[in-house]
């Protein structure tokens, strides 16, 4: 169980807000809150939605046209962090530590597992059962070796 899960979307949107709010009038932030702004801080092109509380609450992804939702894509990055952080799945830190050794960089290295991550829950959600841990190292893992071959 994740500290998120018993959030709303309201809820949890407000927290990405206020986060961003605290971090830019330089105030104290918890631990979460820190980990929500350097995700935010990563990404320019979300901080004016996370500036205005109402509009992030409100935001919907097909009445802007965006591509991807916004908050979705920095709660994977959130989640692979957690992931990280206490090597759940088993073996996902040091896919980790190898794929941001491969791209140079974290962000890059959060985006390859988010995308196998993003398949694996997509297929469970399809599905209608819980997300296969083995199959979701075997995603990144088989990206870690396409990265490796270029």
């Amino acid at each position: 169980m994740t500290v998120f899960d018993s959030y709303t979307r309201e809820q949890l949107r407000r927290s990405y807000a206020d986060a961003w709010r605290k971090h830019v009038a330089n105030t104290p932030l918890t631990p979460l809150e820190a980990m929500i702004t350097d995700v935010i801080g990563a990404h320019p092109e979300y901080q004016t939605l996370v500036d205005d509380s109402d509009a992030a609450i409100a935001f919907e992804p097909s009445d802007t046209g965006a591509a991807e939702n916004p908050f979705l894509h920095m709660g994977l990055h959130l989640a692979i962090r957690e992931q990280v952080s206490i090597d759940r799945p088993p073996g996902v830190r040091e896919l980790h530590r190898r794929l941001q050794a491969r791209y140079g960089d974290l962000h890059h290295a959060e985006h390859a597992l988010m995308e196998a991550l993003g398949e694996t829950l997509w297929q469970a959600q399809r599905a209608g059962r819980p997300p296969d841990e083995g199959h979701y190292l075997a995603l990144a893992r088989h990206r870690l070796a396409a990265s490796e071959q270029k």
